[in-house]
């Protein structure tokens, strides 16, 4: 297949890229380059000639229109967003104009190129989203693909308005949609303002290492890699009209996920006193959601998709790659917003 990524030089986006042209796609890299944006992230494929890369904001429907057109792809695998929670407090309107107006411009440029291709029955539009629009659970249950929306923050209420828009679109047009959500992903290739790759960073260069609130939160946790796998097979082989929860079946709670991050450094890259020592509790986030948990069955048993890699096994890798790859995140540090606490105003 011939793929359109958006947000391809992300960190979702960019594992969907790698594993795409490495199984043989063409893939087409739409990517706006924002702050959070890495062509060193792709930079395994970059060379091939199944990958092209197009910088284009998809708030810009002229620049969509011509993209699709010059590169006809057979699906697109819409992943463009702002993602970050702290941001979206401080900052909601860019939220707004990506998250909702952006995906709007996507949807509505892939409907008329669909349509101007004669409607074929191939080609598939995958929304790729988060469990964070279903809310916050308490201390039991899981998110199902018919749990109600609850979105708390105004980043998971634009990822809830954008999946409204995706199935409207579905229904009133006839697109063929493929909605995906997930749970929290880590792993290679994470910008260093989300909490895995802050820990990381914190704990060896010998700074407080922050855990928001007592850090009881939990979080259903999802190895990126592991992700784009799934993402790939529920676009290929996804019913249409069809939404699947991806799960890593791995709950931990914020505190023990850094307390095993500390452990893994402590193995890999041992330090005159335990990783964890660096702990300390700072104020909580605003609207913090308590519990995430994904009931990942439908994508199972449909599909046949379970995740491969344990968070333990996941922690040890992630841990080990970031020591291995100060060249990647060492010049990301600079750029604006990274390592300062977000979303307190």
């Amino acid at each position: 297949m011939k793929i359109l990524v958006t947000g391809g030089a992300g960190f979702i986006g960019s594992a969907v890229v790698r594993l795409a042209v490495q199984r043989g796609h063409a893939v087409v890299n739409l990517d706006a380059l924002t702050y959070a944006a890495c062509l060193d992230s792709v930079a395994p494929v970059a060379g091939s000639p199944l990958y092209s890369f197009e910088q284009a904001d998809i708030r810009d429907r002229a620049a969509l229109d011509r993209i699709f057109a010059t590169h006809a792809p057979d699906a697109v695998m819409h992943l463009a967003a702002e993602s970050h929670v702290d941001r979206s407090i401080d900052g909601p309107g860019a939220f707004i104009e990506t998250n909702i107006s952006g995906t709007y411009n996507m949807l509505e440029a892939a409907r008329q190129y669909w349509a101007a291709a004669g409607k074929p029955e191939t080609f598939r539009f995958h929304h790729i989203s988060t469990d964070e629009v279903f809310g916050s659970l308490g201390p039991k249950g899981q998110f199902t693909e018919t749990t109600p929306y609850d979105p708390r923050s105004p980043y998971s209420a634009s990822k809830a308005a954008s999946d409204h828009l995706v199935r409207a679109w579905a229904e009133t047009y006839g697109l063929p949609t493929v909605l995906t959500n997930c749970s929290n992903n880590y792993g290679p290739y994470h910008f260093p303002e989300k909490l895995v790759p802050v820990v990381i960073l914190k704990a060896i260069s010998g700074q407080p290492i922050p855990v928001y609130g007592d850090g009881s939160n939990v979080r259903d946790w999802l190895y990126v890699e592991d992700h784009a796998d799934a993402l790939l097979l529920a676009l290929t082989k996804g019913a249409l009209g069809r939404r699947y929860n991806i799960g890593g079946e791995n709950e931990v709670s914020n505190l023990d996920l850094v307390q095993m991050i500390c452990a893994a450094l402590d193995v890999q890259r041992p330090g005159k006193t335990p990783y964890a020592e660096q702990i300390r509790f700072v104020a909580d986030r605003p609207g913090h959601d308590q519990r995430y948990a994904i009931d990942p069955t439908r994508i199972r048993e449909e599909l046949g998709w379970q995740p491969s890699v344990s968070v333990e096994e996941g922690i040890a890798k992630t841990v080990a790659w970031y020591l291995a790859n100060e060249s990647w995140w060492g010049p990301l540090l600079a750029r604006d917003g990274v390592g300062k606490r977000l979303g307190v105003a």
